[in-house]
């Protein structure tokens, strides 16, 4: 049978089944919108966003995992730029307009983020705002989780639901030109490309999302918002055209059990529900791909041999130090294991290229799910384990009949976000994906271009499979409490007084942790910049005994969390190429020994007793492959070098595997910088040296 004819055969079928959008399983609600539409990218966010609150009479509502008061939300030129900055803008609005109210309600995020984020968000939005601005910072989750959904409701009649918080580094255009003099944050520095998907609906869908954020207000501040008296129609921006009209759209939560406040996991089963219904293909675009949940549901699909084909778009890698030392390995494991279960080949993954962007710095932000022309979903939720169950999370789905008015138009958003990658028509995709039957060999006909999808390859060593645990501890899917983690993984001997070394192995981890955010991000990170080093480093440069101060430096340095990288890209920078390596090499060789012999004495018996049979039984495969496991984590960003050095130290690794391991993980990174002399200056400051 022709396969177009199976395809058409397949699709009738879907519409025929009942809708796989059901209350109290997969979503919280299903509501009737008279207008929805897809934003694509940051600029049509903010644009539309600016239009709908320029409209508000009663009130506005914000729910973001991060804001800024000084993101320009408009930017044709200087002058908008500086009058659309969100605090002037929204000071401007309510003077305007003396019954309006506007309420934000932003994660109280953990201090991990605290540099990354603008500062006194409570005074900026709070203290010194107009009086009827209410900003709050919501702490009302379990430990370890965030608040992660990205809503805003204006009147309860418009509402934004999708993956893009108003803060810094999201304005883009679906251009993403490698050089946009508009795409800069606060304080005018450039920032790479960034790929996202928003969404705006009215009608019944706004005023459910109203109700959605009046009880995050009232768990937040126990004080209760009352409704908006009427709808306000004129809210939906006038230059937006409506990509469906007249739709039923359903809201799918994530929320962690909390206080008296049971879970709720319709993301995760809406997810699991659209994976298992498609017929035809799966198109995801994620931030993140670490869900196991998902890994499952995928895995299965494609060992069938008439299932349906499965294309990722992704960012070549995660944005950032913590997410690259923490999802990317995951990210990493299940793609494999997808590649592994890919029987007849089904599968593809892809990362956006774009002309003159590293492949590493095009991001990729969306949360978009698109299933068989007929399903389409865009919120706030990563296919992550936290996503599923532990961080609050909001998106928005809709269905459609191929054969009503609106059949079209989840095939037109998928045409949108494909031609957008490969540079070109809506038309093109539709015509060739019609012509081919296939959406893989559909992008792999028109890809190739400067504006291209690339196809993403990756390798996991058969070791680090074999010992990487099942759950990612930056990842979980519910909180664990301090109480059940110590009534689960410590054992009652480990408690007893005088037994155990465990409370001065995880003081000293703390320790070294609290001071490596301190040096990268806090008060003490100008005391280790690069200018300042150097200019220490010539200090001493003539002095007879230099060499054996640099190697000090490097000791105590480790002991400090310093990054051990600027320390070696300094030393090339002062001394001649062949003194670089010797003391660079000697000074991180003698610091990695000594966090390894006060891990090895504090926290070798404690760290066993704490880790319980699993921990244990990996560290055993570690010492096998004693050299290599640490030549590896040497060469990979697992962790910072001084904690891998005390942990290391804890486990079962002999200290001559760790010598030689750090010798041969580190010295080619060494010789190199090393010889780089003086172009290192230039190569620290570039983006991914």
């Amino acid at each position: 049978m022709p396969r177009l004819l199976v395809m058409a055969l397949r699709s009738t079928g879907y519409a025929c089944m009942k809708s796989l959008l059901q209350e109290n399983r997969n979503c919280w609600r299903k509501r009737k919108a008279n207008r929805f539409s897809f934003l694509v990218d940051g600029a049509a966010y903010f644009e539309a966003f600016v239009a709908a609150v320029e409209r508000a009479r009663e009130t506005v509502y914000i729910a973001g995992w991060d804001i800024n008061s000084r993101v320009s939300l408009l930017r044709g030129n200087r002058e908008q730029q500086e009058s659309h900055r969100l605090a002037r803008f929204l000071e401007r609005v309510l003077s305007k307009n003396p019954d309006l109210h506007i309420y934000i309600l932003a994660w109280d995020f953990a201090m991990i983020f605290a540099f990354e984020r603008e500062h006194f968000p409570v005074f900026k939005f709070g203290w010194s705002a107009h009086h009827r601005l209410h900003f709050h910072l919501d702490d009302k989750h379990p430990i370890g989780a965030s608040h992660h959904q990205k809503v805003v409701v204006v009147d309860d009649s418009i509402a934004f639901v999708g993956g893009l918080d108003l803060t810094k580094d999201r304005w883009d255009t679906p251009e993403h030109k490698a050089e946009d003099p508009r795409r800069v944050e606060p304080g005018d520095r450039p920032y790479w490309p960034f790929h996202d998907v928003h969404s705006v609906v009215d009608g019944d869908v706004a005023a459910s999302l109203g109700d959605l954020f009046r009880t995050r207000w009232a768990r937040a501040t126990d004080d209760r918002l009352p409704a908006p008296a009427a709808g306000n129609n004129a809210a939906w921006p006038s230059n937006l055209k409506a990509d469906l009209e007249e739709v039923t759209v359903a809201i799918a939560r994530t929320e962690p059990a909390y206080g008296h406040r049971r879970e709720v996991r319709e993301v995760e089963a809406l997810y699991l529900d659209a994976i298992a219904s498609a017929q035809r293909y799966i198109y995801v675009e994620n931030q993140y791909l670490t869900s196991r949940a998902a890994k499952h549901s995928l895995l299965k699909r494609l060992e069938e041999k008439n299932g349906p084909e499965i294309v990722l778009v992704v960012p070549f890698s995660a944005s950032g130090w913590l997410e690259e030392s923490t999802m990317d390995t995951g990210r990493a494991l299940l793609l494999q294991a997808l590649e592994s279960g890919d029987r007849f080949g089904r599968l593809q993954v892809y990362y956006p290229v774009v002309p003159g962007v590293p492949k590493n710095k095009m991001n990729v932000h969306s949360k978009v799910m698109i299933v068989d022309d007929a399903l389409a979903r865009v919120g706030s939720s990563n296919l992550s384990n936290r996503s599923m169950g532990l961080d609050t999370e909001c998106d928005l789905a809709l269905e459609v009949n191929r054969e009503h008015e609106n059949g079209q138009s989840v095939a037109l958003f998928l045409a949108r976000l494909l031609g957008e990658h490969l540079g070109v028509s809506t038309d093109t995709i539709r015509e060739t994906l019609h012509e081919k039957g296939s959406l893989i060999e559909t992008i792999e006909e028109l890809r190739g271009s400067d504006r291209t999808l690339e196809p993403l390859r990756v390798h996991v060593p058969k070791w680090l499979v074999e010992i990487a645990p099942e759950s990612n501890p930056s990842d979980p899917e519910r909180s664990i409490s301090p109480e059940r983690l110590l009534d689960e993984f410590l054992p009652k001997e480990a408690l007893e007084p005088g037994k155990s070394r465990l409370p001065w192995f995880g003081a000293l981890l703390a320790i070294l942790v609290g001071l490596g955010i301190a040096w990268r991000w806090g008060p003490l990170a100008h005391w280790v910049d690069m200018e300042t080093l150097v200019h220490w480093g010539t200090v001493i440069q003539s002095h007879p005994l230099a060499p054996l101060f640099v190697i000090v430096a490097f000791v105590v340095a480790g002991f400090a969390m310093v990054p051990v990288t600027l320390l070696i890209a300094v030393t090339a920078v002062v001394f001649s190429p062949l003194m670089s390596v010797a003391q660079s090499l000697a000074g991180s060789l003698l610091s990695a020994v000594a966090l390894f012999v006060i891990g090895r004495k504090i926290g070798r018996n404690s760290v066993r007793r704490l880790a319980g049979d699993t921990l244990n039984r990996i560290s055993r495969r570690l010492s096998r492959r004693g050299v290599l496991t640490v030549t590896t984590l040497r060469i990979l960003p697992v962790a910072p070098f001084s904690i891998v050095n005390l942990v290391m130290g804890a486990s079962h690794v002999t200290l001559r595997d760790f010598v030689l391991g750090t010798l041969l993980g580190m010295a080619p990174g060494i010789v190199a910088i090393s010889f780089l002399g003086g172009t290192v200056m230039e190569v620290i400051r570039a983006s991914d040296w």
